[in-house]
Formats: structure tokens, C-alpha cells, sequence
């Protein structure tokens, strides 16, 4: 199955190494330019990385939007700060809007970071062409991206005519709920837009750059098993059972004999509690279980993840599971629910055609050209809520490592290549 995403898609881009056209002569003026204010936008990016932004830092997400807001308001967008109700203790989002003709564009990065203001690792270090700071990569330099990207179109006179909306919301590391209010103005924005960029970091390895058509779903499943408590003398039997952790051992282990194997599709089990009684608050992944060990077991509760590669493919795992949970062992009970999080972005022709025009770009700068990125190794992401309505590619960002970590850190030099290669594509993508 691996090859239906990736075969055809490797080959297309690959063809590009022989006929990679050169940059056109405004092409070479938004070059120049990126490179004349390269340090400004690393500037701009210290600033940003100096407010600590945690989700749940709601002064701090503020703040950064504030500096964003003003990058935008001097682009000439018109910009909102969207408040999300009290009761889901978020900080909201920034969009900035401009009309234009022809191909409308959805730019999406987020303000906040993993790192909250009780975290040791709170300010920008620079060393050389490495700096470090929380959420340098993931992703305060995309959103920079974004912004010296319309920067350098502005200059070239081409920013006027191009309909775009920025979103950049304010939770992508700890999402709102329900999702269909935190995400609501984002996936309008996607119905609205023909093409939809995503600025996370971008994907480098073995010598190359990487372009990102897919990236896999984010949501999690709960497992509840209930037996006949009794003395243990007594399990198997007709009248006891099984107990409740032989059934949840049962379920488990039918899950990876059963549903383990397509490609694109993993599924773990993060905690699991069982016992007599047991109390588990999935919100903190906390429980407490108390049992004995000549008591036949009562309760499980088991929690886990699960990420697929398409829609259809989280449907079709979901409903082998249910089909496990359901064949239960004597004198137990189960019950699989699911609560979808993150949707995936499937490997689409439209996603393949813009990762195309993207390699070629990428030629140009004399960088090579990008084969397709294995959306196993990484992450969900917001560009995902889009993706169903939109064409869309991701991971155009600069280059970063140690995402989630006190090491987390971005090449600086890599500034300057990811805002060339966005506005460039913006630009082309604007004029076909």
C-alpha cells in the first residue's frame, strides 16, 4: 500500500532534476530581496520566541499575536483577534484577510508552544547559525515564514492582487473543545481557499529537502471492560468468567493480531488501569486502581491513540475494533469509544502537483529537487482540517530539530531558503 501514496508521487517530482527552469527575472528580485532582510526576519523571529506562549499561557499567546497582528496590519491586511468562548480557557487566533483575483491562498501557522510559564526554557540563544529557543521551530520561525514571504511580494508589487487569508491560531499544541468551535474560522477559511500552505517546520534529511503531501490523523479511542467480581478460586468458571483484565489482555492482543499491519495506520495503548475499582480521568491520563490478588478482577479502563493516513482508513479501524471489543469472553463486557481529533491529510494529485511546482522551485534555488516526505514521521497538524477542501501542502517552514524538547533549535541560515521558496510559490502559484 506504501507505494500507492508514494511511487507515482517520487517519480513525478523526480523527473524535475532534468528540466528544473531557472528563476524568472522577478523571481531573482524576491531572491535578492529575501536575502537583503534575512536578519530583520530573524529579528522578528527572536522577538516572538522571547514571549513564552504555552496554550494554556493565554497573556503570552496574546502577546505574540499582538506582534504578528503587527507584521500583518503593515502588509495591509485586515486582521482579527477571534476570542474563543471563557469556558474553553483558550486565547483565540489571529487571521488577517486581503481580496485580490485569481487563485485565494490560506496561509497557516500557530502561536502557541508546548513550553507553559513554569517551563526552564523560555528565551531565544543564538550561536553561530543555531539558535535555540521554545518553539523556534514548531513554530515561530514558519510564522515569521509567512510574513517575509508577503514581505518580498509586497516589495515586487504582486502582494496587491492576491487573495489570501494568514491563520494563525492560538491552540494547535493543546486544541480547544469542541473542535467545532476552536476550528470553526479555520476550516471556513479552507471552504473559501483554493490552496492551503502550511508553515510548520520544513522536512530535511540524508542531504535533501522533503516535500510534505500528507500527514496522519490524531485522535484516541477508550476501552471499558467490566467482569463478575469473585473470589479467584473460582475464575473460568461457568458462573465467574474470565475477569476483566483476561478480556482487556484478550482485546489488546486481538488488536495487534488483527488490525496492526496497513500502512499508515498505528494505534497504542497509553495507560491502562485495572482492578476491583478503579478511577481514571482521561483529561489528566491519571487513575487510581486498587485490587487483590484473590479477587477476580472488575474494571479495566484502557486509553490510547490511534493516527491514520486517510478518513476512510480510521472508519474501516474503528470498526474491526468495535468487531473485537464485541466478541466478549464469559461474564465480561466491553464497550470502544473514539473522540477524533485531528483529521488526516490524505496524499492527494492536487497535493502531488503543488509539491511538484514547489521541487522545481526548489531546483531553482539550486537546493535540488524534493521527493515526497513518509507522513509517518510526522505529526498532526492544522493544515489537516483544510485539506478535505482544499489542495494543500505542508512543512514549508525552515529547517528544525527537537521540536517538544529543551533542545529544540533551527537553522538559521534555512530562514532565508524557506521565505524564498513560499513567496516564490506564492507567486507562481497567483499567476497560473
Amino acid at each position: 500500500m506504501k507505494s500507492w501514496i508514494f511511487s507515482g508521487a517520487v517519480a513525478l517530482l523526480m523527473v524535475a532534476r532534468a528540466s528544473a527552469a531557472e528563476l524568472q527575472p522577478t523571481e531573482q528580485r524576491i531572491s535578492q530581496w529575501v536575502d537583503e532582510n534575512t536578519e530583520a526576519a530573524i529579528e522578528l523571529l527572536a522577538e516572538t520566541v522571547n514571549i513564552g506562549s504555552g496554550t494554556m499561557n493565554l497573556k503570552g499567546v496574546r502577546e505574540v499575536g499582538r506582534v504578528m497582528q503587527r507584521e500583518l496590519d503593515g502588509l495591509g491586511l485586515d486582521t482579527q483577534w477571534i476570542e474563543m468562548p471563557q469556558e474553553m480557557n483558550r486565547a483565540g487566533h489571529l487571521f488577517g484577510r486581503k481580496d485580490g483575483s485569481g487563485k485565494k491562498l490560506l496561509l497557516i501557522g500557530h502561536l502557541d508552544t508546548v513550553f507553559e510559564s513554569d517551563d526552564n526554557f523560555q528565551a531565544f540563544q543564538r550561536e553561530g547559525d543555531i539558535a535555540k529557543g521554545p518553539g523556534i521551530a514548531d513554530m515561530k520561525s514558519g510564522n515569521v515564514v509567512i510574513v517575509y514571504a508577503l514581505k518580498a511580494l509586497q516589495e515586487i508589487g504582486a502582494l496587491e492582487d492576491i487573495p489570501i487569508v494568514v491563520a494563525y491560531t492560538g491552540d494547535e499544541e493543546k486544541s480547544g473543545r469542541p473542535l467545532s468551535i476552536s476550528r470553526k474560522d479555520l476550516i471556513e477559511a479552507g471552504q473559501w481557499a483554493d490552496i492551503s500552505l502550511g508553515f510548520e517546520s520544513a522536512s530535511y534529511a540524508d542531504g535533501s529537502d522533503w516535500a510534505t503531501i500528507a500527514r496522519r490523523s490524531a485522535s484516541s479511542w477508550t476501552l471499558e471492560v467490566t467482569g463478575k467480581q469473585a473470589h479467584s478460586s473460582g475464575i473460568f468458571s461457568d458462573e465467574v468468567g474470565a475477569g476483566a483484565i483476561h478480556e482487556a489482555a484478550r482485546i489488546l492482543h486481538s488488536f495487534y493480531a488483527e488490525v496492526r499491519g496497513e500502512y499508515g495506520l498505528t494505534f497504542n495503548a497509553g495507560t491502562i488501569q485495572g482492578g476491583t475499582t478503579v478511577d481514571y480521568d482521561p483529561q489528566q491520563n491519571r487513575g487510581e486502581t486498587f485490587g487483590k490478588t484473590n479477587v477476580v478482577p472488575r474494571k479495566v479502563v484502557v486509553h490510547g491513540g490511534i493516527r491514520t493516513i486517510t478518513e476512510e482508513q480510521l472508519a474501516r479501524t474503528q470498526e474491526r475494533m468495535r468487531a473485537i471489543v464485541a466478541n466478549s469472553l464469559p461474564q465480561t463486557f466491553a464497550e470502544i469509544s473514539f473522540v477524533e481529533s485531528y483529521p488526516p491529510m490524505a496524499p492527494t494529485d492536487g497535493n502531488r502537483r503543488l509539491a511538484k511546482e514547489l521541487s522545481s522551485i526548489n531546483e531553482a534555488l539550486g537546493r535540488g529537487p524534493m521527493p515526497v516526505w513518509d507522513p509517518l514521521k510526522r505529526g498532526a497538524a492544522d493544515v489537516s482540517f483544510v485539506a478535505p477542501y482544499t489542495d494543500a501542502l505542508a512543512g514549508l517552514g525552515a529547517i528544525g530539530e527537537g521540536g517538544h524538547t529543551p533542545n529544540e533549535s533551527l537553522e538559521l541560515s534555512s530562514m532565508a531558503v524557506a521565505i524564498k521558496r513560499a513567496a516564490i510559490l506564492i507567486y507562481r502559484l497567483s499567476r497560473s
